[in-house]
């Protein structure tokens, strides 16, 4: 499965952050999964990306020109993309991912978030989209969310289109479950860590 992982670029935050991006890394590989990220090599992209590769899985980084131009293209990507904005970036990442996991991040991943969650409940794609908040940083948006939908702003099945995770296990459980035919099976991953 390519699952595109929408999480922090800020370098102020606690470091339980870049740690839980090393632990998906390491188990979107441990899976036989491919990542796909917004391809900068700072923060918890960085982290996340690393940590795929350090574990023999493959990565996609999709970055804007602006930022190729700092210098923080995570020029290790096993594909690197580079994209003429920021618009383009988040199209050419939801066309190559087969599903998105969202981790704590600041307003440009509750961007990603909100465009793939609101696609989704209106029916413009099945993918599976699953949110991994051990610290309950999410919280006060499920409320806000519970809140609109309690006054009518929101379809019925705004929740059905997301699951909340509070583990990385059950956050690929649910990845998984929503997409079996993605999920490689033991001979397969055995064939990729073998070769």
């Amino acid at each position: 499965m390519f699952i595109c992982v929408f999480l922090a670029s800020s370098q102020k935050i606690d470091q339980k952050y870049l740690r839980l991006a090393e632990e998906v890394g390491a188990e979107l590989a441990r899976r036989g999964h491919t990542l796909v990220s917004g391809g900068a090599k700072v923060s918890c992209m960085g982290a996340v990306a690393r940590a795929t590769r350090a574990g023999g899985g493959r990565t996609i980084g999709v970055i804007p020109q602006a930022l190729v131009d700092i210098e923080v293209a995570d020029e290790e990507s096993d594909e690197l993309v580079v994209a003429a904005d920021m618009r383009e970036r988040k199209g050419l990442m939801d066309a190559r991912s087969d599903a998105f996991l969202v981790l704590p991040g600041g307003i440009g991943t509750l961007e990603e978030l909100f465009e793939i969650w609101t696609a989704r409940t209106l029916g413009l794609h099945d993918k599976p989209l699953v949110l991994l908040d051990p610290w309950g940083v999410y919280t006060p948006l499920k409320t806000l969310v519970e809140n609109m939908h309690e006054a009518g702003f929101t379809r019925p099945n705004v929740f059905d289109a997301i699951s909340w995770t509070t583990t990385v296990e059950d956050a690929f459980r649910h990845l998984e479950k929503r997409a079996p035919h993605l999920v490689p099976n033991a001979e397969e991953l055995g064939e990729a860590t073998a070769g």
